[in-house]
């Protein structure tokens, strides 16, 4: 049996103000043609399915016709929910979905597979949505229920217990933060509290293979353990990592191979760094106006309006940071101080430009520019 393995989707999210639909649609449509291509059997989508648990109108096509378009090329379908989703959302109309899309976002569900057949005999998959502890507990009386390694161990039993009454090969999807990644900053929510609700590896122990959601880049954490990513970059501390998905072989002793299948990236991600005026004329960005662009500008202090005029020359321009290439070292001297410290009205800037400005006061053409300005309201206020 053949199982393609995809997760966080995050229909509905934003990058830097600008929609991703229209980019994630034409990505998901090569994931179904690579579907229809590599005779897959069966679509695993684990978890984050939506990036939030009121999407907007837009989003639930593009999840519908991904769903229809999965089926129509021969693969059955099991999606679960994650933490970004609601589960009810996500999950009251799995009742009127044809027979070869299953959504998963019931945590009562847990430990009932749903069972494909292959010439060697039955594949369970087991699906386990976003468990939230304190959500949950109630559920299971009397099982201790604190923190997701907690509730992940459960979940797995649950799984294992089903398993070996039933035989058989088995896949498990699940949506958690498991030991041994690390985040990309700014990307995944956190569902860690300190260090207590990262999964161990060992609770994992079992399944022929288990396809993990929620964290976006591709990872490899055992050979039967990995977590997919996301389709599309969300970030650009994600900038340079593969967006795809793990095709994966079962034969009749269990998981046979995964390899890894390329998805498409629309825009490249790029942090461009230098002078202000390097990124604006400076030939060698002239690779990057197609790109996503983050600009880090180095001059030693702010310029005006960088980002009006880094879209002029990279329209995909998302975000600007003053980055100074120097910092002055502090010399103790505190702004108040500084102020205090003023004989007149010039000092008082120059303290306030040294204290916006990495310690630079204002220039020999800045300071013959307020003198005038400070000659010029005083000959006002002589003549009020």
């Amino acid at each position: 049996m053949r199982i393609l393995h995809t997760s966080d989707w995050h229909i509905g999210r934003s990058f830097h103000g600008h929609s991703t639909l229209d980019a994630l649609s034409g990505v998901l449509d090569v994931l179904v043609d690579q579907v229809r291509e590599n005779a897959v059997d069966a679509v695993i989508v684990a978890g984050d399915v939506f990036d939030s648990a009121a999407p907007s109108a837009a989003c639930y096509p593009v999840l519908s016709r991904t769903l229809a378009a999965l089926a129509d090329a021969g693969a059955c379908v099991v999606v679960t929910s994650g933490n970004h989703d609601s589960a009810a959302r996500l999950g009251f109309q799995s009742a009127l979905l044809r027979a070869d899309i299953t959504v998963l976002t019931d945590p009562t569900s847990v430990g009932t597979p749903v069972t494909l057949a292959d010439e060697h005999g039955p594949v369970h998959v087991y699906g386990i949505p976003y468990l939230e502890p304190a959500i949950v507990r109630h559920l299971w009386p009397g099982v201790e229920l604190r923190n997701q390694a907690q509730t992940m161990r459960h979940a797995l039993d649950l799984v294992r217990a089903d398993l070996a009454e039933r035989g058989g090969r088995s896949i498990v999807a699940a949506h958690c933060f498991a030991a041994g990644v690390d985040a990309t900053p700014g990307v995944e929510r956190e569902i860690r509290q300190g260090g207590l609700d990262v999964v161990p590896l060992t609770a994992f122990d079992g399944p022929d293979y288990v396809a993990l959601g929620h964290i976006h880049g591709r990872q490899q954490l055992s050979e039967r353990v990995r977590y997919a990513g996301a389709p599309l970059h969300y970030s650009f501390g994600e900038a340079g990592k593969p967006r795809g998905s793990w095709l994966v072989d079962l034969d009749a002793d269990g998981l046979s191979s995964v390899r890894w299948l390329d998805l498409p990236v629309p825009r490249a991600l790029v942090t461009l760094e230098g002078p202000l005026d390097d990124l604006l004329t400076h030939e060698r960005f002239d690779a990057h106006r197609g790109d996503w662009v983050r600009a880090e500008y180095t001059d030693s202090t702010p310029q005006p309006d960088p980002m009006r005029r880094l879209q002029a020359r990279f329209p995909w321009c998302a975000t600007v940071v003053h980055a100074p290439a120097e910092t002055r070292p502090d010399d103790g001297e505190g702004y108040a101080r500084r102020v205090r410290a003023a004989r007149d009205d010039a000092e008082v800037i120059d303290a306030f430009l040294a204290h916006v400005r990495e310690g630079e006061g204002a220039s020999p053409a800045e300071r013959e520019l307020i003198r005038h300005v400070l000659d010029a309201r005083a000959v006002a206020e002589a003549h009020a």
